[in-house]
Order: structure tokens, then C-alpha cells, then sequence
């Protein structure tokens, strides 16, 4: 990861920052620590004057949240450090919470575009038309450039996506596959990301009214639950774009749609 070459909001970078440092506070500190025993090593891990087996139900999650520990230092330490590089100044208190929004399925359900429903999910399940071979990345092969840079971002800037998911909707007999579904920790809300390439065609403006129809159907919001980008067939998609939209979407997430309580 370039420091210098990673760019993200002010705000959602101080969102970032805080949600490291609130995690980091409920995590243990712990440490392993190997001894000999009858002439073989044999390894524990040590949270303050406790000492568990690595291979206990206790010692398992301790050392998986160790693990996750230090990947919340290290993405801290760039967070940071891409902060005082372009801002300096004190991070402002943006406290991550949940917030709460909700779909309503094919049977007219309504369900929490949450981690839960994140991980329900089913990454690169539609099959109804064939994919080209020549945008790969990370084992899935996307569409376009402009979706395989999609999916590059994404996974640069540390946030869980699911590619053309099946998404059942109100309204529609069909499952629906949007292009994106991004899950944000920070706020524990997933959204719905499509991307249009080509908007000179009319066959793609009129695509983009009929997906609109269908979030709206049920009951999603524009720039609050789902987003639209675009790019024409000759231009790159300049991710800065992106991070604006998501910048914008987050906090208006957050202005009228949290919990009281925080992670």
C-alpha cells in the first residue's frame, strides 16, 4: 500500500480512524509465549496473568483475536499516517454506530442490510449471461475494465464487496443482481453499488431507469441505500468519484439513520 498515492475523505477517514481505535479498545492484549516441555516446544498464549493451550476454545479465540488485533494496528498506523499527510490537523470524534436501513424482499419482507444479510449473500452468482475472460482479478472475472477497477478499489481500501450477488427484491418475480454490494463496518450497513458504462446508449439509460424502479420499489433510497456510477466507453472511471459518492452516502447514513448505541 502507497501512502502517497492513497487518498480517502477527511471524514471517512476520520470515521476509519476511530472505528480502528474503538475496536483496539475491546480487544485483549495478548501474547504467546513457548516453552520446553518434556524436550518439546510447546506454545501458549498469555492475557495478563492468564495462560491458556493454543489448541483450548479459550486459546482459539484468543489468538484469533490477536491476529485480528494486529491487522487493526497495522491498517491504524496507514489511516494515520495518510492523515498526516494531508490533513495534520486533531481527527475529529466521528463515532462509528449502526446504522439501520431495510429492504423489502419478494415476499414483501423487511430485512437489515446488515453484516448478516452482507454474509448471506452468494458472491458472482449470476450466471444468466457469459462473462468475458479478459478482466480478472482476485479470481473473479468481471465484465468490464471499469468493473475490475471497481472491484480493485474496493479491495485497496479494506471493504468487503460482493459481485453480482442474487438479491431478492419486492416487486420483481426474478432475482436481481446488482453489479456491488460493499459492506461498511463502520456503520455495519451494506448498499448497493451499479455501474453504467456506455451512457451514450440508450440502451443503458433506459437499464438505469428500470434499476432505479427497483430499488425504489423497495424501499431504498438514492444516495442513502444505493449509488450509480458512470463512465463513458473511452474515459477511465475516476475512482475520486467513487470515494465522494461513498464519502456522502456514509454520513447521511449516519445523519438519520443510527442506532443510540456504538460499536
Amino acid at each position: 500500500m502507497n501512502i502517497i498515492d492513497k487518498y480517502i475523505p477527511r471524514e471517512y477517514l476520520a470515521l476509519k480512524i476511530n472505528y480502528c481505535r474503538r475496536l483496539l479498545e475491546q480487544l485483549p492484549k495478548a501474547k504467546i509465549h513457548e516453552r520446553m516441555l518434556d524436550g518439546s516446544p510447546r506454545q501458549r498464549i498469555i492475557v495478563g496473568k492468564h495462560r491458556y493451550s493454543l489448541n483450548s476454545l479459550p486459546g482459539k479465540d484468543l489468538y484469533a483475536k490477536m491476529k485480528l488485533r494486529e491487522q487493526v494496528e497495522r491498517e491504524l498506523a496507514v489511516y494515520e499516517a495518510i492523515w498526516n499527510l494531508y490533513f495534520r490537523d486533531q481527527i475529529p470524534e466521528l463515532e462509528p454506530m449502526k446504522t439501520v436501513r431495510t429492504l423489502y424482499t419478494g415476499s414483501n419482507t423487511p430485512v437489515i442490510m446488515n453484516k448478516a444479510y452482507f454474509d448471506s449473500l452468494k458472491n458472482d452468482a449470476n450466471a444468466n449471461y457469459p462473462k468475458p475472460v479478459f478482466y480478472p482479478f482476485n479470481g473473479t472475472y468481471y465484465r468490464s475494465e471499469a468493473e475490475r477497477s471497481i472491484a480493485v478499489f474496493y479491495t485497496n481500501m479494506g471493504i468487503p464487496f460482493k459481485y453480482e450477488p442474487e438479491v431478492m427484491l419486492a416487486g420483481l418475480r426474478k432475482p436481481f443482481y446488482p453489479d456491488f454490494v460493499p459492506y461498511f463496518k463502520e456503520i455495519d450497513s451494506c448498499k448497493f453499488h451499479e455501474h453504467f458504462g456506455i451512457m451514450s446508449s440508450s440502451d443503458y439509460i433506459r437499464d438505469s431507469k428500470i434499476k432505479f424502479g427497483n430499488f425504489t420499489n423497495a424501499g431504498l433510497l438514492q444516495d442513502l441505500d444505493f449509488y450509480f456510477t458512470y463512465n463513458s466507453g473511452d474515459t477511465a472511471l475516476d475512482t475520486r468519484f467513487l470515494l465522494a459518492k461513498i464519502n456522502a452516502m456514509i454520513f447521511g447514513s449516519m445523519t438519520c439513520c443510527t442506532e443510540k448505541t456504538a460499536h
